[in-house]
């Protein structure tokens, strides 16, 4: 039945891993496309609103320093750590810093917009990235009114 050496073993746990690592890819990229979705979403509607936008600034990773970037767009939290850009890319705003950063700003990459912010996180607060963008929608428009505004996509 097996090899002595157990390889028929080995196999199949690295067949297991390997299915693993793949479905858990599929999940990842699923859950992206629909926070891409919802961040499409928001862009659009805020345009549409005429919802204000701002310069956006990066903070260092100490927390310390505060650095210019090219940006234009949206805080979604009150930290103002992370961002949507009028061009509809996710920006965590946290970089290294330093002199050069000081002085000719810096250019934080887009990344992939998570569907809940602060999952995982130390402190255990999380909130869904549908809840943050309506709010912000909400509150940049004065008094919420949910019988004109569209809803949010759903997944």
């Amino acid at each position: 039945m097996t090899e002595p050496d157990g390889r028929t073993w080995r196999d199949q746990r690295q067949q297991a891993v390997r299915a693993h690592a793949d479905a858990d890819a599929r999940r990842r990229a699923a859950e992206q496309a629909e926070a891409a979705k919802l961040v499409a979403w928001f862009v659009a509607e805020a345009t549409r609103r005429g919802l204000r936008t701002t310069r956006l600034v990066a903070r260092g990773y100490d927390g310390r320093g505060r650095y210019r970037t090219r940006l234009t767009g949206w805080y979604v939290d009150r930290a103002e750590t992370r961002a949507v850009d009028v061009d509809g890319r996710f920006h965590l705003l946290t970089v290294p810093g330093g002199l050069r950063a000081r002085l000719f700003g810096v250019d934080p990459e887009p990344s992939p917009a998570p569907l809940v912010v602060g999952a995982g996180g130390r402190d255990g607060e999380s909130i869904p990235l549908r809840t943050l963008l309506t709010r912000l929608l909400d509150d940049g428009t004065g008094e919420p009114d949910p019988t004109t505004r569209p809803a949010a996509p759903r997944g």
